[in-house]
């Protein structure tokens, strides 16, 4: 070789040195392609205002599936022998797609700050700042670095597999029998490590905070409160963190008799701790005697309450139909979980199931023996699966013949076997976000706007009120955005759902399943974060109390306060 061909040879091993053409080599174009689009579309607003961060988080995401699916097409294609670039072509190819890519991720990360704010803009929050685009990216890189490393990782093992396995079996068998072996050792390590670890030390965790007392709690000094020296519930085991809120939230009857003009009562709240007692059945039979102990069954109103996962019960659910009774009603609540909703839908959700059917059973039963006159009205109240698990408590063919009263379920999950079932069997000429169910004589649903007086319709019995935001994504996530688009995103869509939010294959999924996990970070009256004016009116309407509008608006603004 002469030695101007060799300085050529160095020249361009230092311009393009082998690494980069290894690297060029081993990139998939149809990958570099969908991970593109995929993180544009990530971009484009969902249902809940997203921070950088988990924007970022999102995008990485996207940017992983998008490449992934790619790399699945191309090995479809080599698997099927169809013709292939030669490496020159494939490496030019390569870098084309790798500028067009860069140009694309360049003009939608601009768009970005624009589309959160069009969604924060609704929900009347702050607008992002100009650094947003810019940290979202970074997040991004670094989430789809992780996630190609865990890629990559499964990919030596499923050689590894694969080599020592073709000694014995053909080579093709040996392949599909190494990603299967491979695919079982990953989820091993994921359920039997990450999840089962990672739920006892969560469960440990929350168990701790929850023995922790509330601040600004005190133990109530008044023998008919719950968590009294006289109470079957003890103050500091029996009740435990989210039963002394619940407690010491409760209004007094000065409270409300200053805002009525009128005598009032103290509401009565019952709350049974998960470490109450060891089993579901003393639980309940604990909350009952409760009950009794206070005189519960002799007030107009008897609500049972099912809390969230870690068994929280919304103070401005409870409160505002506390005033419309004026303090006439009792509420009682028993603890299943210490841990978040979305946790205890993933790892123990029959338990909160068999908590809220025992409450029931215990207390319906006894409350169907007394005399229909002489008894209070008895309802049914949950907020996120604390309404799934009230909607499961109730067998109809146990209750049809003495039926209870009603049920307010707020922001019922969209495993709810019974929300999909009246949603899907709504009047056609209804939206999936406002459903009309035949001829809501039992059934209605109400947003931020109250649509709960419908012309010509009348309530029949038993009186039953969904409760649901158009951008609660725990209510409206569906895993079928995969692959369709849901039908709440068809036209008309609810007032607070983004008119850019557009449905795209697999990260719409992906964009609702992130929302469901900060869906509790929303403004009020927005996502998962219920109002006190909305819990208002559907109390109203389903313990037809006799205020006037004038009334109910003053009540509004004096809770809201």
């Amino acid at each position: 070789m002469s030695v101007v061909a060799r300085l050529q040879t160095r020249l361009r091993r230092f311009i393009w040195p082998g690494w980069a053409t290894r690297v060029l080599g081993s990139l998939s174009i149809p990958g570099l392609i969908l991970a593109t689009l995929f993180f544009a579309a990530s971009l484009t607003p969902s249902l809940i205002p997203r921070t950088d961060d988990v924007q970022g988080v999102l995008s990485g995401l996207s940017l992983a599936a998008g490449y992934g699916l790619g790399v699945f097409f191309h090995w479809l294609w080599s698997y099927l022998e169809l013709p292939e670039p030669s490496e020159r072509v494939h490496n030019t190819l390569v870098l084309i797609a790798g500028g067009g890519a860069a140009l694309i991720v360049l003009m939608f990360l601009w768009q970005a700050t624009e589309w959160q704010n069009t969604i924060r803009e609704l929900m009347d929050q702050e607008p992002v700042d100009g650094g947003f685009p810019v940290r979202l990216g970074l997040i991004a890189a670094a989430v789809f670095a992780a996630t190609l490393a865990v890629g990559r990782l499964f990919q030596l093992l499923v050689r590894f597999l694969a080599q020592h396995l073709r000694r014995f079996i053909p080579r093709r068998l040996s392949n599909v029998i190494g990603v299967v072996a491979a695919a079982a050792v990953f989820w091993a390590v994921i359920d039997g490590v990450v999840l089962e670890y990672g739920l006892r030390t969560a469960d440990r965790s929350f168990q701790q905070f929850d023995v922790r007392e509330y601040p600004g709690a005190e133990q109530p000094t008044n023998p008919a409160r719950t968590g009294s020296a006289e109470s079957l519930v003890s103050w500091e085991e029996g009740l435990g963190r989210q039963g002394q809120r619940f407690i010491g939230d409760a209004p007094v009857a000065a409270d409300i008799a200053d805002f009525t003009g009128e005598e009032a009562f103290d509401p009565i709240r019952v709350y049974v701790g998960l470490n109450a007692a060891e089993e579901i059945e003393e639980r309940a039979r604990l909350a009952l005697q409760e009950l009794l102990r206070v005189d519960a069954f002799d007030r107009s109103v008897l609500i049972l309450a099912t809390p969230t996962g870690r068994g929280w019960v919304d103070n401005r659910a409870i409160a505002p139909v506390e005033y419309l009774h004026n303090g006439d009603i009792a509420t009682v609540a028993v603890q299943y979980s210490y841990l978040p909703s979305w946790l205890s839908l993933m790892s123990e959700s029959q338990y909160g199931h068999e908590t809220a059917q025992a409450v029931f059973a215990e207390i319906y039963s006894y409350w169907k023996q007394l005399p229909a006159d002489a008894r209070p009205e008895l309802y049914l109240y949950g907020l996120s699966l604390g309404a799934l698990n009230s909607e499961r408590a109730a067998d109809l063919y146990d209750v049809i013949g003495d039926p209870f009263n009603g049920a307010l379920w707020a922001g019922p999950p969209f495993r709810s076997e019974t929300w999909r079932d009246i949603t899907r069997q709504r009047q056609p000429d209804s939206p999936a976000w406002l459903p009309r169910f035949r001829d809501s004589s039992v059934v209605r649903f109400t947003n931020q706007q109250n649509h709960l007086d419908i012309p010509g319709a009348s309530w029949g019995p038993m009186r039953i009120v969904y409760l649901q935001y158009a951008s609660d994504p725990i209510t409206f996530f569906e895993p079928q955005a995969l692959y369709r688009k849901p039908e709440w995103m068809q036209s008309p869509r609810g007032p607070d759902v983004s008119p850019d939010l557009t449905w795209y294959p697999v990260v719409t999924m992906l964009q609702l399943a992130v929302d469901v996990a900060i869906g509790d970070a929303a403004p009020r009256g927005y996502g998962h974060v219920y109002a006190t004016e909305h819990y208002i009116d559907s109390w109203q309407a389903v313990t037809a109390t006799e205020w006037s509008e004038d009334e109910l608006q003053w009540l509004k603004r004096h809770l809201a306060d």
